[in-house]
């Protein structure tokens, strides 16, 4: 089977069998034909958890089951999948009359979970229903109630806002805007059956609210 392929821009007809594309160097040049998640999306494998505007509080810094953290996931122990994390998005809003700056935004995580009671499936990116998935998404405001093994914090998210702005130059009636932030993980997490996610802050505040967005893929394992 000829495998070589032809060095420069090529102008195909459909239905026409062609050689790869390549460069000078004798790579091949590759260009995606959709989105980078279309395939996945298309397929029904993708499903995100979102949040609108919630409130931090004293149970989104803890690390038990109590913990309401700002977004999180859940793979059930008999699911049969990985949830594989590809993007996670957050927008902060500090009012004014902050005093206590929320600390860190961290990721936390914990295994060996079988028994949690909350969360919501995921919202199918494709069909635009809470169906099709196997993983529970837990929004702002909702508990990890029947956590077996307590989260560990391991590292600091990559989603940062206006946390460090002072409010002390701000009128008292004004409030600073949302600062919008992005984290792409595009398959570089991975959370197995049992395991589970939370996007934590590390001081209490009750002044600062958050929106959060969590967008992953279930893949068989």
């Amino acid at each position: 089977m000829d495998v070589s392929g032809i060095v420069g821009p090529q102008v195909q007809a459909d239905g026409t069998t062609s050689r790869f594309y390549l460069g000078r160097a004798a790579e091949q040049i590759v260009g995606e034909l959709h989105g980078r998640f279309y395939e996945q999306t298309f397929r029904g494998r993708t499903f995100s958890i979102g949040s609108s505007t919630t409130a931090l509080s004293a149970n989104t810094i803890s690390l038990t089951a109590t913990t309401t953290p700002i977004v999180g996931l859940w793979n059930p122990s008999t699911s049969g999948v990985n949830a594989v994390i590809l993007q996670a998005g957050l927008q902060i809003s500090v009012k004014t009359a902050s005093t206590t700056a929320p600390g860190s935004i961290v990721w936390a995580a914990s295994i060996g979970n079988a028994a949690l009671t909350l969360g919501t499936l995921g919202f199918n990116r494709k069909s635009l229903t809470n169906s099709g998935g196997l993983c529970k998404g837990f929004p702002g405001g909702v508990a990890l109630t029947g956590l077996t093994n307590n989260l560990v914090i391991f590292e600091g998210a990559d989603l940062v806002g206006g946390l460090a702005l002072t409010t002390a130059l701000i009128p008292a009636t004004a409030e600073l805007p949302a600062y919008v932030a992005v984290q792409n993980f595009d398959g570089s997490l991975i959370i197995p059956p049992g395991g589970v996610l939370a996007l934590l802050n590390t001081v209490s505040t009750a002044t600062v609210s958050v929106a959060s967005r969590l967008l992953w893929e279930e893949v068989a394992i």
